[in-house]
This record gives C-alpha cells, sequence and structure tokens, in this order.
C-alpha cells in the first residue's frame, strides 16, 4: 500500500470517541437555558448524537418559542455549567485505547487534532477531566461547533484549511460520517459511542473499528492509506 508522505492530521471527534459519552448527555444545554430565562422549563429536546453546541442550544430555544438572540447568553451559561461540574469533581471516562492512540499517532509524525461540536474551551475540560494531555492535540488546527449550527460548518473550515494534506475525521456517529463526506474529507469510525459497527459500516467510513484496543491496527493502516485532499 502507498504511505504518502504529505502531513497527516487526524481530526478527532470527541463525545463517544475520545471520551465516553455522558449518562445523561445533553441535559447541561437544558439547564443552561433555564438559566438564561430565570425559570424552570420543560424538556423538549432529547439529545441529537453528533450535533454542536450551537445547534443544539439553537433547537432548546426554537423549541420554547424563545428570540434567537438569547443563543449567546445560554452559551455562556452552558461554559459556566461545564465549569460548575469540573470543580465539583465530575469527570468523563476516556474511551478504551484513545489515550494510547493518540500516542501512537504522535509517533508516526501524524498531527493530532480536534473536530468536534463542542467549544475549545469545552473540549480541554473534558479532555483534561479524562486523562487526556490536553498539549498533546494541535489546538490552532482544531476545529469547533460553538458557532455552527450544522457541522457542516465546521468541516468545511477544515477541508479548506487542510487542502493538499492528509487528512481524515475520526468519529463515532453518522452525523460525523455525513459532515466529513459532504466536504470530501474521508470519515474512519469507532464504535465506543452509541452507534454499533454496522450503524457506522452503513456511513461508508474507510474503515470501522470496535474501539482503539482492538482494532488500532487496522486505524492507523486506513488512515496510512488515504490520499492527500484535493
Amino acid at each position: 500500500m502507498e504511505h504518502h508522505t504529505v502531513p497527516t492530521t487526524v481530526l478527532w471527534d470527541i463525545d463517544g470517541t475520545l471520551v465516553l459519552n455522558a449518562a445523561s448527555p445533553g441535559n447541561l444545554y437544558h439547564l443552561a437555558l433555564e438559566r438564561a430565562v430565570g425559570r424552570d422549563l420543560v424538556l423538549k429536546v432529547g439529545h441529537q448524537h453528533g450535533r454542536t453546541d450551537a445547534g443544539l442550544i439553537a433547537e432548546h430555544v426554537r423549541a420554547h418559542d424563545l428570540d434567537d438572540a438569547l443563543i449567546p447568553t445560554v452559551s455562556r451559561h452552558l461554559r459556566d455549567l461545564t465549569d460548575e461540574r469540573y470543580g465539583r469533581g465530575e469527570r468523563r471516562s476516556p474511551a478504551p485505547g484513545a489515550i494510547a492512540l493518540v500516542r501512537r499517532f504522535a509517533e508516526l509524525g501524524w498531527r493530532n487534532a480536534l473536530l468536534t461540536g463542542n467549544s475549545a474551551h469545552r473540549a480541554r475540560v473534558k479532555l483534561a477531566g479524562a486523562g487526556f494531555d490536553v498539549d498533546a492535540f494541535d489546538w490552532e488546527h482544531s476545529y469547533f461547533g460553538d458557532e455552527e449550527v450544522e457541522r457542516t460548518g465546521v468541516t468545511s473550515r477544515a477541508a479548506a484549511a487542510l487542502t493538499g494534506t492528509r487528512a481524515v475525521v475520526l468519529g463515532d456517529t453518522p452525523r460525523d460520517g455525513a459532515a466529513a463526506g459532504a466536504v470530501g474529507i474521508p470519515f474512519v469510525a469507532v464504535a465506543t459511542g452509541v452507534y454499533d459497527v454496522d450503524a457506522l459500516r452503513a456511513t461508508g467510513a474507510v474503515a470501522v473499528a470496535r474501539d482503539c484496543v482492538q482494532d488500532a491496527g487496522l486505524l492507523e493502516e486506513a488512515i496510512a492509506g488515504l490520499a492527500p485532499l484535493r
């Protein structure tokens, strides 16, 4: 198999990929909205894996027929709630093998970066809490979803910046794959989130791993064989 010598960027998703999903995913968005309006609200939006922070906040706001002008305020409360939970000692667990695979990719000379629906701040809190070295990631070449309602807005920025180099999105949801495919970035999937291997194979992913332990070699080989982005 031909191994291209151009720079390689692995764009890791966070929730369900680098860190295991929270026990109650999505409730923080609802709590942030309640803080923004100053009263209790009926929960009208269930969590949708693979969505961006901005998209989930917008959906919660609109579900209650509130003005979109409230979105930045909700976003600030979401950041505050994230910090408060971290301060109380709440931590996420790393996905099996993820820390070791980040280290392995770095040994290969590949750039570990992020492509996530979270903000950069929330990404740092989650990763640090799960035991990752946050400096193992290239934050200047990472892409965040706190201002993008649709995930394709995040992948579009990544594709424009990384044209001519080898890049891949590594995620755990069909939305990750759809957003990558929409802009021509290859997708490799890992079944450590809510979707199983069969569901992820249906995305057309270049490779699908059970996790970053059992199929670490599969992921490495799949990424090594990719051509540069056009």
